[in-house]
């Protein structure tokens, strides 16, 4: 299934996207179901939920507002450094373990979405990644059974403001400014990826040219080993958010620099995934 969340008069709903329309999750399911994503993994019934949504009526796509897939996750993790040719790219030695930091809510943005540069920042850049979220409560996990608890995949743009990530030796000061994280703009269930989470193409765009392209059978850390060892850490919990890491050709390594101006379009991309816009103001 492809799971996304949209604004409604009843507030943030779950729907399914099926053939360009929406079916409302709440609605197929019927009774006191849950009507959020977040709500759906908690409760394990996307199931119950792809067999119950299947043919039902739904609003076309184009006339529903998009949020991120997940509006309300406990945390959104973020993995740096994973890509041995972004740690090249920033003279930087690949990690020995997982190097990871955190966003927080504010930072998400919808597909579609207008975000503003911090006016804290002259140098912010682009980081295109998948992300997977969590779908099920994840506490010291063996990597056999990581991806059990593994509910889907979607894309996320980490967008850095370098001059702040850089003033201090922990990079959250660049991190979490007002939609710094856009996401979407669906989540893809696993089983909607039959080569599964190493063969998952990403790529970006910035104002119609190709900035990056990779995919994640080049990440150091995989998925498996990011749920296992981060469930070492701390609990994972359903909606959770994990952003993978991103390839080499961010705006700080190249020469002369790229950095993000007002007018700015990005496009994140993924054949499995679909297409993350963004415009920056």
């Amino acid at each position: 299934m492809r799971l996304i969340s949209y604004r409604t008069e009843r507030g943030p709903r779950a729907g399914v996207l099926a053939g360009g329309a929406v079916v409302d999750a709440g609605d197929a399911l019927g009774g006191d179901a849950p009507t959020t994503v977040r709500g759906l993994l908690e409760a394990d019934v996307l199931a119950r939920l792809e067999a119950a949504s299947a043919g039902g009526a739904g609003l076309p796509l184009a006339a529903v507002e998009l949020l991120p897939p997940v509006p309300d996750p406990e945390k959104i993790v973020c993995i740096g450094l994973n890509y041995r040719d972004h740690a090249a790219e920033g003279r930087l030695e690949p990690p020995a373990v997982p190097t990871f930091f955190a966003k927080y809510a504010n930072a998400l943005a919808a597909d579609d979405a207008t975000v503003r540069l911090p006016a804290s920042s002259r140098k912010v850049d682009y980081e295109a990644e998948v992300a997977f979220v969590v779908g099920r409560t994840a506490r010291d996990v063996a990597p056999a059974a990581a991806l059990d608890h593994v509910a889907g995949f979607t894309l996320l743009n980490d967008l850095s403001a370098r001059d702040l990530q850089f003033q201090t030796p922990q990079w959250m000061p660049g991190k979490v400014f007002d939609g710094s994280a856009p996401c979407g703009p669906a989540l893809v269930t696993a089983d909607e990826l039959p080569a599964g989470p190493e063969a998952i193409g990403i790529a970006l765009d910035l104002n119609g040219e190709r900035m990056q392209e990779s995919t994640t059978a080049e990440l150091i850390f995989g998925v498996v080993e990011l749920l296992a060892h981060l469930s070492t850490l701390m609990t994972l919990v359903p909606g959770d958010i994990v952003s993978t890491g991103t390839p080499a050709g961010v705006g700080g390594a190249r020469e002369p620099r790229v950095w993000l101006r007002p007018g700015d379009e990005l496009v994140t991309s993924s054949p499995e995934l679909g297409e993350l816009r963004t415009t920056i103001a």
